[in-house]
């Protein structure tokens, strides 16, 4: 009697194509889950900016200091840092007294490592009691180390003090 081995070694090496066809597949699935978690990670990043600049834009100065950790620091160019929710509600009060229409907009943001740059433009003029009345329009960034609370610890701020002090006070540019 003679035994047809074909159809078993058939069914063995379906059985093996099969199990490996659903590794590859459990793979792919790993690696679509992780490209997605980055780009929801990222969507969050660009959300948490957009309404960071709408905090600064919206007159109320605890709303930046929300954005805060609350041992974290702003720190103005070369200014001392706020430090705390207190410092940090004053130096936005500050902004938003001098300009009571001030919009500030996100431009960009970019994450290299575990610095996130936050680009921004604020337009507004300063036409409060004792102002200049003279509008400024300036663009700057501020760098966060955010917390793993995903607030920011610590943000150090740059913008142009020349150009902002020269559209204040009314000044032709150079």
């Amino acid at each position: 009697m003679k035994i047809n081995y074909l159809p078993f070694i058939v069914l063995i090496l379906l059985v093996f194509s099969c199990k490996n066809s659903s590794q590859k597949s459990e793979s792919n699935s790993i690696q679509i889950d992780a490209q997605t978690k980055n780009t929801m990670e990222q969507k969050s990043l660009i959300d948490f900016g957009n309404e960071y600049a709408n905090a600064w834009s919206s007159q109320k100065p605890e709303r930046v200091a929300d954005f805060f950790a609350a041992d974290g620091f702003l720190k103005v160019n070369d200014g001392d840092p706020a430090i705390g929710t207190e410092a940090i509600i004053n130096v936005a009060k500050g902004f938003m007294d001098a300009f009571p229409d001030m919009i500030v907009a996100m431009d960009s943001l970019i994450t290299e490592s575990n610095k996130t740059r936050f680009y921004w433009t604020l337009t507004g003029t300063n036409n409060v009691a004792g102002g200049t009345g003279n509008k400024v329009k300036i663009s700057g960034f501020e760098e966060w180390t955010m917390n793993k609370a995903g607030l920011v610890q610590e943000s150090n701020g740059h913008f142009n003090a020349e150009e902002y002090n020269r559209q204040l006070n009314g000044e032709e540019s150079e």
